[in-house]
């Protein structure tokens, strides 16, 4: 997961007025997410020369866009004259009309697609260079089903082969009936060299995603470009599942078919009697490859309704990993693993926080009832907080027993920080490497990185407790004796490496995709600490994770057999009352790149 956190050691004095509820409990709330941002912004500029002599103040934003989509400004001037500001439909048509035009009257830019040749299959003429595998192929299968007429009649539609390709694209997306909207917010967000088939992924991720307008800039009535009398979109799933996915609106409570369970212990643990052993999976999450999503239980509402929508309506399993050591760790994982025969880590971590840190027993008070750890976050108190509770304490005296309003002003700082006894009347935060323990992590595993103790506790607040994703990842071990493929998304420190590793799961090879250089830093350290014999393939940025590179990478080793990650949680977790925006903000909106990458993947593999 990626980063949430305040520059450097948080102050009691500079974080009073947070909001921060102290037990996590208290967090689920009928939060109602801020509104969106929106994916593209078009800055309305003054355009010079012939086109800003016609596209004026009043209409530059529409200028502006199709300058964007790459079209020259005296094309767009033409248009809009022709057609009036008001249809940017028929804008559209007339200036990819153009553009086939100027082709036709230079035939020497022709490529393989011949005017002579009108049966050529369409989809070899729009993306024949951007389409590089077989399954893409299959993925396109109703992309190609379009007639070879337009406003130009066949011989135009034959030449399209020459044009540009943000033009060949736009026109293809056209031609299968996407508005102008959506295929210039697709071709913004994943850029001029994407293929049909990522373009119509992020359409369509985008389209069932909208729960407040998640992608594009308003909310209102898209007609069709029909080059056409018919038309076709891509089918993710069959209409039923589309039409569900297609809601529009804020879910609400009512809406929001996802309860968080109580207690919050999933399909079982291993000291939990009620242990589930059975569940059906929808078809479509049936592997290969096995996947393993992380998040924090506590989102805003809609949130895991819609993650689990995704994920192929797979159920989440929330699980607080306070029955798995002694740290609560609220979390939900959405997973096609098998439930039956899972085991733990040996030997069991402690589960008391005078287990866990027998030091500080001795100075416990008995009024401090805590027996678990509030959820480890990525900031600590500091000691000018530490000290202000050592004098107000001192000031009760030699007491053992200090006034309620004392006590309750002591043990709302020590929830809010975690912090512990280690002495009379004094507290401390907990030391990264007690950090690193309790999350299940070997002694000075973040020390790899080479960081500071601020960027320790920072990424340690973002992991992966590893004795809960080690339960759920134990069943692995018996279906993949020989060792097993992992694509990791957002890595981080590598908790799920760490899991499988203690499992005693092999890591042949590992593609691990992780944004900040210093966890990079300490996975590569912990792999050569561990003497892998396997391969480690880093990677830094999700979005730059296409089927071309992932079809490479599954030819050479044969595939993945685990795509595991857990995607930002800034705009989710409860802590963060600046930007809870949900999946619409903008680091926790990388799910959607979490499913597209999975998609791809699965895709691949049933070819």
């Amino acid at each position: 997961m990626d980063f949430y956190t305040f520059d450097g050691n948080a102050s009691g004095d500079d974080y009073e007025d947070i909001d921060w509820d102290t037990d996590d409990e208290l967090e689920i709330q009928n939060i109602t997410p801020s509104s969106c941002a929106t994916l593209t912004t078009l800055n309305a500029q003054t355009i010079n020369g012939e086109a800003s002599s016609s596209a004026g103040p009043s209409n530059s934003d529409l200028v502006q866009k199709f300058l964007g989509m790459g079209f020259s400004k005296q094309l767009i001037a033409k248009a809009i004259k022709e057609n009036g500001e008001s249809n940017t439909n028929s804008i559209l048509e007339s200036l990819l009309t153009y553009s086939v035009l100027e082709v036709e009257d230079s035939p020497d830019e022709l490529n393989s697609c011949h005017l002579n040749s009108p049966q050529q299959p369409q989809q070899e003429c729009v993306d024949n260079d951007q389409l590089s595998s077989d399954y893409n192929e299959s993925l396109c299968d109703d992309l190609s089903e379009s007639d070879s007429s337009w406003s130009g009649g066949s011989e135009v539609a034959d030449v399209t082969s020459s044009l540009p390709k943000h033009e060949k694209a736009l026109l293809s997306l056209a031609k299968m009936g996407y508005s102008i909207e959506e295929a210039s917010a697709a071709m913004e967000r994943c850029g001029p060299q994407a293929s049909i088939v990522e373009l119509t992924d992020f359409i369509c991720a985008a389209q069932m995603a909208k729960m407040e307008d998640v992608f594009f800039e308003e909310e209102k009535p898209k007609l069709p470009l029909r080059l056409n009398g018919d038309f076709k979109k891509r089918k993710l799933y069959d209409l039923d599942i589309w039409k569900r996915k297609k809601r529009k609106g804020i879910l609400t409570e009512e809406d929001d078919a996802i309860r968080l369970p109580n207690p919050m212990i999933g399909f079982g643990t291993p000291t939990d009697a009620h242990v589930i052993t059975h569940r059906i999976l929808p078809d479509a999450a049936v592997g290969p490859p096995y996947f393993y999503y992380e998040n924090v239980a506590l989102a805003p509402k809609g949130v895991w309704d819609t993650i689990s929508r995704f994920l192929y309506d797979v159920e989440p399993e929330f699980v607080d990993s306070k029955y798995f050591c002694a740290a609560a760790r609220k979390r939900g994982y959405v997973h096609n693993l098998p439930i039956k025969n899972r085991f733990p880590l040996l030997p069991l971590p402690p589960r008391t926080v005078n287990d866990a840190l027998p030091l500080t027993k001795r100075w416990w008070p008995e009024w401090d009832k805590r027996t678990k750890l509030n959820c480890l976050q990525t900031v600590i108190g500091s000691a000018r907080l530490t000290d202000r509770i050592r004098k107000e304490l001192e000031r009760c005296g030699d007491t053992d027993n200090p006034p309620p309003h004392v006590q309750k002003y002591v043990m709302d700082q020590c929830r809010k920080w975690n912090l512990v006894w280690v002495g009379k009347n004094k507290l401390a935060p907990l030391e990264p490497d007690e950090v690193e323990m309790l999350l299940g992590f070997p002694r000075n595993h973040t020390r790899g990185g080479g960081i500071s103790r601020t960027d320790r506790y920072k990424s340690l607040g973002n992991s992966f407790q590893v004795d809960t994703v080690a339960y759920h990842l134990s069943v692995l071990k018996e279906l993949f004796p020989n060792g097993i493929n992992m694509l990791s998304l957002f890595s981080g420190i590598g908790g799920a490496e760490v899991a499988l590793h203690r499992l005693g799961i092999k890591l042949k090879n590992v593609v691990s995709v992780e944004i900040s250089g210093a966890n990079r830093d300490i996975v590569r350290s912990w792999w050569e600490q561990t003497n892998q014999k396997g391969n480690l393939i880093h990677l830094a940025d999700v979005q730059q994770l296409n089927g071309d590179r992932l079809e490479q990478y599954m030819s050479s080793f044969g595939g993945f057999d685990l795509v595991v990650g857990g995607s930002p949680c800034n705009n989710l977790a409860g802590s963060n009352r600046v930007s809870r925006d949900g999946l619409e903000g903008e680091q926790s909106s990388l799910f959607y790149d979490y499913f597209r990458i999975l998609d791809i993947v699965k895709c691949i593999m049933n070819k």
